[in-house]
């Protein structure tokens, strides 16, 4: 790309403006406490700039790099971005753009929105990708530029920038579109220079759109306003673009402007645009001339290819170096203050530890006897309602029958053999009676008898009024469950059946068994008069069937429905 010693130092002059009106900010006595670290940075970044006046750019860079690690440790955000853009913008005077846009990327965070340094670090980050062909991020940088500044001037140059990214791209007409509105603004009346680059990118797209009526005269006139102001860059880029528009039909025309561009470019030592010259000249010269041409221009670029990677390996070895000696100090402070942390974080970490498992301990110790006690009340609890559940059947099934049949052999002569027969039937009734309450609380066997004894405690519910159904009872490998669960199974369809005999009056009742990964569902359901759940209590029995079931960490859910029966959902793991 073609661009003037003039842009650079101006360019320079508005980034170092930044940075001084950053610095007159300071508090004057904020000034005189600063530490030797910041003087030190300080006269580093000033031999930078002097390097950097005098165009001795690999010096300059050590200096400004150094600068910028020494205005790190003072964390000097303003200081470390100005740093960082210097860097880059000699990096793009000598086309590492790559390395212009790394170091441009790092100085975005140091950088207050807002700022006059943030508008040129946009731009800066446009011209690289620009150089680069990244085009959509030279746009999106462009735009970015332009709305962090409200400076007039500045924003024709970005406008005009987006511009020659679009002529690059062969978008003429959106470059022309851009261009047109600035000839309009009467500020660049008083700015010739920059109203004849707009002149002549805008005639060079018009050219291009085959608007050649529009095209040639613009062109003619940015070259002859660059003569008249000495804007040897730009009568370099008017010579190039006349000499593309003769190129087809008046190629001899076309040559004598490639010529002048090269002349131009010789006179002011700009290789780029000696370069681009001679490759104009080549593509237009088909005779002995033209061999010596391209012996020049192969030459030429040789020379400048091996300047500008010497100049960018230069830029990465100062950088790594500097980088590497600040690792290695930074090093040598970080060991001090870990070694002085070092005794205190054991001593943190042993009393973390106590402390933590202190709380452990107690923790496990609360858990403990909590389910202790809980486990300990559920048994309390159970205990008292199956002495409560006996005591009740014994008054109210056996004492009665006892009663009755004392009274009977007090008042009724047993000689005679039919009250002989019915006190045999009384005592009978009553040994049968007793046997069922001491068969409901005796030892449950968990072994191979389990399920015939199950099947016989059920059974003994049947009557001529209420039938009971067993489904899949055997379809459970029950040897393969605890003891504590068979148990549990046991009385709690004990308990399940007793409420159905004393309260739903049902016909029929259904207990169903499946198992399903690892878990067993056991499903209670009779066609009696139902319950309310409001009665579902300790005083009927119930209350102590879903404490049963909790104990074995199981589920338990009554379904009723007044005159639709009564359903028991029961689920518990193996």
């Amino acid at each position: 790309m073609l661009r003037s010693p003039i842009f650079i130092l101006l360019l320079l002059f508005f980034i170092y403006s930044c940075d001084n009106i950053s610095k007159n900010k300071k508090n004057p006595k904020t000034e005189k406490t600063k530490k030797s670290n910041s003087i030190f940075a300080r006269a580093l970044l000033d031999k930078a700039e002097d390097f950097n006046s005098k165009q001795v750019f690999d010096s300059a860079y050590y200096y400004y790099n150094r600068s910028k690690i020494n205005y790190e440790l003072e964390k000097d955000s303003s200081k470390i971005a100005f740093n960082l853009i210097q860097m880059a913008t000699m990096q793009q005077v000598l086309s590492d753009y790559m390395g212009s846009e790394k170091n441009l990327i790092e100085a975005l965070p140091f950088i207050q929105k807002g700022s006059l340094y943030e508008s040129a670090t946009y731009n800066l980050l446009g011209i690289s990708s620009k150089e680069l062909s990244n085009y959509e991020d030279a746009i999106y940088y462009y735009d970015k530029a332009k709305t962090s500044t409200t400076d007039t001037i500045a924003q024709i140059i970005l406008i005009n920038n987006k511009a020659n990214i679009y002529i690059d791209q062969k978008k003429y007409t959106k470059s022309i579109q851009l261009l047109e509105p600035l000839l309009q603004l009467k500020i660049l009346k008083s700015n010739e220079i920059r109203k004849a680059k707009i002149v002549d990118n805008l005639g060079f797209s018009y050219f291009k759109e085959n608007q050649i009526q529009k095209g040639l005269p613009m062109m003619l006139e940015a070259l002859s306003i660059r003569k008249k102001n000495n804007d040897f860059y730009g009568i370099i880029g008017s010579n190039l673009h006349l000499a593309e528009y003769y190129q087809k039909n008046q190629p001899q025309i076309a040559n004598e402007y490639a010529l002048n561009a090269y002349h131009t470019s010789r006179k002011i030592h700009n290789i780029d645009s000696r370069l681009k010259s001679l490759s104009f000249l080549i593509t237009t010269n088909f005779d002995e001339k033209s061999n010596q041409l391209a012996v020049d221009f192969i030459a030429l670029n040789d020379s400048i290819i091996k300047v500008r990677n010497n100049a960018k390996n230069q830029f990465v070895k100062i950088k790594f170096d500097t980088d590497k000696n600040r690792a290695e100090n930074l090093s040598l402070i970080a060991q001090k203050a870990e070694s002085d942390l070092h005794l205190e974080r054991e001593k943190n970490q042993k009393y973390l530890s106590y402390f933590g498992i202190s709380l452990l301990l107690i923790g496990i110790f609360f858990i403990v006897t909590y389910f202790r006690n809980r486990n300990k009340r559920i048994q309390i609890e159970a205990t008292y309602n199956t002495e409560t559940r006996i005591s009740k059947k014994l008054h109210d099934e056996l004492a009665n029958d006892v009663f009755q049949t004392m009274a009977f052999a007090e008042t009724q002569d047993l000689v005679l053999p039919n009250n002989k027969e019915t006190l045999l039937n009384n005592l009978d009734t009553i040994y049968s009676r007793t046997r069922n309450i001491s068969k409901e609380n005796s030892t449950i066997e968990t072994g191979i008898h389990f399920i015939p004894n199950l099947k016989e405690m059920m059974s003994g519910y049947n009557s001529y009024t209420t039938t009971i159904l067993i489904n899949e009872l055997e379809s459970i490998n029950w040897s393969s469950i605890e003891n504590t669960k068979k148990i549990t199974v046991y009385r709690v369809i004990q308990e399940l059946l007793v409420n159905m005999k004393k309260h739903s009056k049902s016909s029929l009742v259904v207990l169903s068994f499946k198992i399903n990964k690892n878990i067993i569902y056991f499903d209670y359901t009779d066609n009696g008069i139902g319950a309310n759940f409001e009665k579902i209590n300790i005083k009927n029995g119930l209350h102590n069937v879903e404490n049963r079931i909790l104990a074995i960490k199981g589920t338990i859910t009554f379904d009723t429905k007044s005159e639709k029966g009564f359903k028991v959902k029961i689920t518990f793991p193996i």
